[in-house]
């Protein structure tokens, strides 16, 4: 857990904390290569998280995540992230753990206010430009008879 968390919460912004008991962890077998270690040892981590019901978020936060989270969550509002790229559930732990802080991370920021800008005096030369010479290109294409 990269960030400053607290054994008992999960620092995801500085205004934001989930604590851990929302979350749930599940280790199962992972499957790939690994022979014997692979299909005895419950390394695969898989955490489990109701973003739909979570009492941490505000309504702006929780609808944010639900919007653009949307497609990575099931029917019930929860999301559920997975790792097995290590031998050792705690790794696995740990990376699922930093993957969810990323992901709610980027899912809570609110977005960019776009400020309009005015297109530059140059640029609106230039394509009225343009199109006057593309224009007289085309013109000269013609048979004289349609040119008037």
């Amino acid at each position: 857990m990269s960030r400053s968390s607290t054994p008992d919460r999960l620092q995801i912004t500085p205004t934001l904390c989930i604590p851990l008991s929302e979350l749930t962890y599940r280790a199962t077998r992972a499957g790939g290569p690994g022979g014997q270690h692979v299909n005895r040892s419950a390394t695969k981590v898989e955490l489990w998280w109701d973003a739909a019901a979570s009492p941490s978020l505000t309504a702006a936060q929780r609808a944010r995540v639900l919007a653009r989270l949307g497609s990575r969550l099931d029917t019930h509002g929860r999301i559920r992230l997975t790792a097995a790229s290590s031998r050792s559930q705690k790794q696995n732990r740990e990376r699922v753990t930093e993957r969810f802080q990323r992901l709610l991370a980027d899912a809570v920021r609110p977005p960019k206010v776009r400020k309009k800008t005015a297109v530059p005096k140059r640029a609106k030369r230039a394509r009225l430009e343009d199109k006057r010479r593309r224009a007289t290109l085309k013109a000269q294409r013609r048979k004289p008879s349609d040119q008037e």
